[in-house]
This record gives C-alpha cells, structure tokens and sequence, in this order.
C-alpha cells in the first residue's frame, strides 16, 4: 500500500487476549441508514451507570505473562480492542448522525465515537482492581463479552491528559443527556 508518498508494511494484528462480561450486545448497532442506539436516552444513561460499575475480566494469552510485570503497579489502564460485532460491509460508513440521533448534524466517522470505522479499533480507559496471573480485573469497559484485545497500556495523566480541551456542541449536548438525572416530579399531596 502506499500513502503520500509511503511505502506502508502489510499491518497485521494478532489477539492479546479476550474480554469477559456480561455485556452481550453493543449499544450502537451499525446499519444501512449509518448507526442506530438500541436503547432510549434513558436507558442508554442506565447502562452507562452499570457499565462504569461492572467488573471485566481480561484474559490474555498465557505467553503475555511477562508483558504484565509490574501492570499492577497503576490504578488505570487503556485497553485497546477490537468490536468484532461490527460487520466487514459496516465500516464502509463515511458519515452518521452522532449515536444514531436524527437532530444531530450529520459528522465524519473520525469525528465520532462510532464503532463502524474503517478499522474498527476502540479504547477505553478502564480502572485497574486486580491482576492474577495473565487475568486483569478492571472497572468501566463498555467492550461487548468476546471481544478480541489488542494491546493493554498504563493510563499515564502526563502523557494522556489534555487541558481544556474542546469538544464540539452536539458532543457536549450528548454527554449532558448521558450525565443528567431523569427529572421527577414530586407527586406528594
């Protein structure tokens, strides 16, 4: 392949490991019409909340046992992995409505967090609780059970943190439904 110029190397990549829980179908599911959330705002902010609390298990390959020494050591790591529940036919997606939302403005796939990618590689920032053997528990993957992992790193403040960074409006718009209590009314005589 060449690009710009580049003579690029056949990449190839090679599972690490597989994820474990009991997530078992993705939120966002990629179709004709670009991509779509299974669930209502409401729910999807539910699921957010059990997905930050749930326990994952990531299991990799036994030969990985030294690639782990001294992983334990951090309370966070980013676990690199693939969505292997989006169709081949899938990440031809060039464009989408943010989270399959009609009032959103239609963005680029590079400027969204779809799955649907042409290579569909997702990371998450995950809190590390234990590591045995070549298992590590951590908090807060939204990986769907099965997913193959690509790589594990440390979470490192100075190298990963961004100060004041810039988000677009209709990303904000999202992120404040996600984090918003639903309204109750106080139906008390």
């Amino acid at each position: 392949m060449k690009t710009n110029d580049t003579e690029w190397p056949e990449m190839r990549l090679h599972p690490v490991g597989v994820v474990r829980n009991n997530i078992k179908k993705p939120m966002l599911v990629a179709n004709d019409d670009g991509i779509e959330l299974r669930e209502r705002i409401e729910k999807t902010r539910e699921n957010r909340e059990i997905v930050r609390n749930m326990v994952s298990e990531l299991e990799l390959n036994p030969e990985m046992s030294e690639l782990l020494e001294g992983v334990e050591d951090f309370s966070h790591i980013l676990v690199i992995y693939w969505p292997h529940l989006v169709p081949l036919e899938r990440r031809k997606l060039k464009q989408v409505h943010p989270m399959g939302r009609k009032d959103l403005p239609i963005r680029g796939i590079f400027s969204t967090c779809s799955p649907a990618r042409p290579n569909p590689i997702l990371i998450t920032a995950v809190r590390l609780l234990e590591r045995e053997g070549t298992v590590l528990r951590v908090q807060g993957l939204d990986a769907v059970d099965g997913s193959p992992i690509l790589d594990i790193k440390p979470y490192v403040r100075s190298y990963l943190g961004v100060e004041n960074p810039v988000v677009a409006d209709w990303m904000e718009k999202i992120n404040k439904e996600l984090e918003d209590d639903p309204v109750t009314e106080d139906v008390s005589p």
